[in-house]
């Protein structure tokens, strides 16, 4: 018994010339809305990037995760952190916040970061840790409910670094954003990618303010560890 043959059939065309110029003029509008998210991430952050030379000195840096490898900051981690630590170095900054995943055991991306820097001249007392950073509109939450952060100089690569800074911006956090230098190459390739659509979401977060996946009680780390800087 022979079973009966599936026919797609191919999208028509329209073929009269209204008919064109009314598909192009849709292809466009749908273009024209999805550059929209993008656009505005521009424009929101387009003086808010600086370079580990010239921004303002801030009491808070703030770093994202950017995954572990064997349980250490993978490369592109490790450059977000390098920078933290050359800001702390230079003055520029009092406190280092690392906001990263920790939703099970054997995942760690907070205290990986906390040992990095501290094996590159962060004392332990300056670095606070968010351990439920999922995502970025998480971490920039966290940081203005859960920390108190009011100002930050926020640290990534430079494919994320406007969206992170228009995230906190809008979730309450004047914010300041070095995008560090990384290799191109797939992965860098892959973020740049993963951020025009990651752009429309980030528009729905600053628009409607969701509470992050975890909220919790607040938290005095980072005031303890300015006050700790103080003396």
């Amino acid at each position: 018994m022979s079973l009966p043959r599936l026919r797609i059939r191919a999208p028509r065309l329209p073929r009269t010339r209204a008919g064109q110029r009314r598909a192009v003029q849709g292809l466009v509008l749908l273009c024209v809305l999805a550059l929209l998210p993008t656009t505005w991430l521009f424009l929101a952050t387009d003086d808010r990037l600086r370079t580990t030379a010239d921004v303002p000195r801030t009491q808070v840096a703030v770093v994202f995760g950017a995954g572990l490898w064997d349980g250490e900051p993978s490369p592109y981690l490790a450059h977000r952190l390098d920078a933290a630590a050359r800001l702390y170095r230079a003055g520029r900054v009092e406190v280092v916040l690392v906001t990263g995943d920790n939703s099970r055991k054997d995942y760690d991306e907070p205290d990986a970061m906390r040992t990095y820097l501290t094996n590159h001249g962060v004392p332990g007392s300056r670095i606070v840790s968010d351990y439920a950073g999922f995502d970025t509109w998480d971490s920039c939450a966290r940081a203005k409910k859960i920390f108190g952060v009011d100002r930050a100089v926020l640290i990534s690569q430079g494919f994320h670094i406007r969206r992170a800074v228009a995230l906190c911006q809008a979730a309450g956090v004047t914010s300041y954003g070095v995008g560090v230098d990384a290799e191109h190459d797939m992965t860098w390739y892959y973020g740049g990618t993963r951020e025009i659509f990651a752009a429309g979401k980030a528009a729905l977060n600053a628009l409607f303010h969701p509470d992050p996946t975890f909220l919790g009680p607040r938290e005095q780390g980072v005031a303890k560890a300015l006050a700790s800087a103080r003396g």
